[in-house]
């Protein structure tokens, strides 16, 4: 294992859309969503564990949490987990931890990721995550990872790349065109039948020293107050910092702009797990096609359902549901349909409403 390899996981995020599940007192990353008796977090730290060093690792989470992230990932050093003061999306926290990592180590390669994505194949994982270490190793380069899209998603954001291997001996690395984020599903279709689109997987590797030139070019006012900072800064220091920092993404503010952006075809499976519907999809199903992630569940002509609910200690009963959401914390219970999954934001607001109105 090569000891320059670190990686950043972003752990800041919130999850509304797999209410009741989170909230903002558990938010997803926290939370075994997958059903395999593991956090979104946990997975994440253990996978990259097997590419970089653990001591390497650096999590970024948001003020608050990071109790959480060491009970559910014990012996990290205090320079392992970053609590944001507040929220000023991606690239904030990429720019503080890489400062923290630049002390550590200035010829670090830089893994950075989510921390709640699913990654199905393990090995072929790690196998493209150091090739995409040795690509930047290589030349002064900013890889991204873009997975072979299977249907017209307007959930990810699209990368078109050149139909030309950027070197010779990497012929699944190709010089990035363009990053669509979202598109309309007419658009989406388009990408498709082309062939010259992959899913964006939101994960980018680059050396320390040309992350910092790309902070210098196109964030520079980020860099300006965060190139400096370390691990031990108080909040009212840190507060300081972010106060004057706009809000704004590293693949806007970077990764969107940079001319030496190529992009690795995965082929390990991925999904962002952003919604239900992203989780049915990505589950093990029965001969009914039913993802039953967690919980004791009985089923009686029951289809096309998933069912998450660990906070549920009786047996769930199902009769007569086709296409329904069933889960469950520990305060609620809710069978919401598949299709009608954009109302469960609604919900999260109307319990809290109702739950403000009974203290008062």
């Amino acid at each position: 294992m090569n000891r320059n390899n670190f990686c950043i996981i972003m752990a800041g995020g919130f999850g509304s859309r797999f209410w009741p599940l989170c909230d903002t007192a558990n938010p997803k990353q926290f939370i075994d969503i997958l059903g395999n008796g593991q956090s979104m977090l946990q997975n994440t730290f253990h996978r990259y564990a097997q590419v970089c060093p653990r001591e390497n690792i650096i999590i970024v989470t948001a003020e608050g949490y990071g109790k959480r992230v060491h009970d559910q990932i014990p012996d990290l050093q205090r320079y392992q987990v970053l609590e944001e003061p507040m929220r000023r999306n991606t690239a904030p926290c990429v720019a503080w931890a890489a400062s923290v990592i630049e002390g550590i180590n200035p010829n670090a390669n830089i893994i950075v990721t989510p921390s709640d994505h699913a990654i199905f194949g393990d090995r072929m994982f790690q196998e493209k995550m150091n090739k995409a270490v040795d690509a930047v190793n290589r030349f002064d380069w900013i890889v991204t990872v873009g997975v072979r899209p299977t249907n017209p998603n307007t959930k990810y954001g699209y990368i078109q790349f050149a139909e030309s291997p950027s070197c010779q001996d990497m012929p699944d690395l190709h010089k990035v065109i363009t990053f669509t984020e979202k598109p309309p599903i007419e658009m989406a279709r388009q990408f498709i039948q082309t062939g010259e689109f992959f899913w964006n997987a939101g994960i980018f590797v680059w050396r320390l020293e040309v992350m910092r030139e790309a902070f210098k070019c196109y964030l520079p006012s980020v860099y300006e107050s965060m190139h400096n900072l370390g691990a031990d800064l108080d909040r009212e220091q840190l507060l300081q910092c972010y106060t004057r920092l706009d809000n704004i993404s590293i693949d806007y503010g970077i990764i969107e702009k940079a001319d030496n952006v190529h992009v690795l075809e995965a082929d390990f499976g991925w999904s962002d797990v952003e919604t239900w519907e992203l989780l049915y999809n990505a589950s093990i199903k029965d001969p009914d096609g039913n993802a039953i992630v967690s919980g004791d569940v009985m089923t009686y002509d029951v289809k096309n359902c998933v069912v998450n609910a660990p906070g549920v200690k009786q047996t769930l009963v199902l009769q007569g549901l086709d296409g329904y959401i069933v889960t469950a914390s520990k305060d609620v219970l809710m069978v919401c349909r598949r299709d009608q999954q954009s109302d469960i934001t609604r919900f999260a607001t109307d319990y809290e409403l109702r739950k403000h109105r009974k203290q008062y």
